[in-house]
């Protein structure tokens, strides 16, 4: 069963984009994998951001940011729905920034966050 969702629940920023894009030719990832986008449990607030490509398992929704194949555990929607993801290359901030409209609570270095 192919569980492709027309309209992606998440945002990619150009910059978020064109760095996943560098990051996957630079890594030679292959046409099978996609980017996963999670939450898992831990780090300081709470819960921890995933980001890294992977292959589709069986509780993933698949969607098309632009040219790019993203995965999702179904589960992990209540807390990513509306999601933006930017990349800062600044000189004091080089790195994912998650703008996520669901956190209650994030810590200082915006990698993990509560609900």
């Amino acid at each position: 069963m192919k569980d492709t969702m027309t309209e992606a629940p998440m945002t990619l920023t150009q910059g978020a984009v064109e760095a996943l894009k560098k990051i996957q030719e630079e890594n030679k990832v292959t046409g099978n994998h996609g980017l996963r986008v999670g939450v898992k449990g831990g780090g300081c607030s709470g819960f921890s951001y995933i980001l890294g490509f992977d292959v589709k398992k069986e509780d993933d929704s698949e969607f098309m940011i632009g040219d790019l194949r993203v995965f999702m555990n179904k589960a992990h929607g209540i807390y990513l729905a509306g999601i933006e993801i930017d990349y800062s290359n600044g000189l004091n901030n080089r790195g994912f920034i998650f703008n996520n409209p669901n956190a209650k609570d994030t810590c200082g270095c915006g990698t993990s966050f509560s609900a």
